[in-house]
């Protein structure tokens, strides 16, 4: 699995996830209370993301 989402807790009890590509990872989420929340956060990325913008602040 080159790329993937992964939902997990943290140390204060939140769900959050990550993304990883080649066991890297490429970005983390907020903290949800529920998994539920992680869930729809992951389909909100898949899909929004292909339609972003790129903001290059240099």
């Amino acid at each position: 699995m080159a790329h993937h989402f992964q939902i997990y807790k943290d140390k204060a009890g939140e769900f959050r996830v990550r993304f990883k590509y080649n066991d890297e990872i490429m970005f983390s989420t907020e903290g949800y209370s529920s998994k539920a929340s992680a869930k729809n956060a992951i389909a909100s990325i898949q899909k929004n993301g292909p339609d972003a913008d790129t903001v290059d602040d240099s």
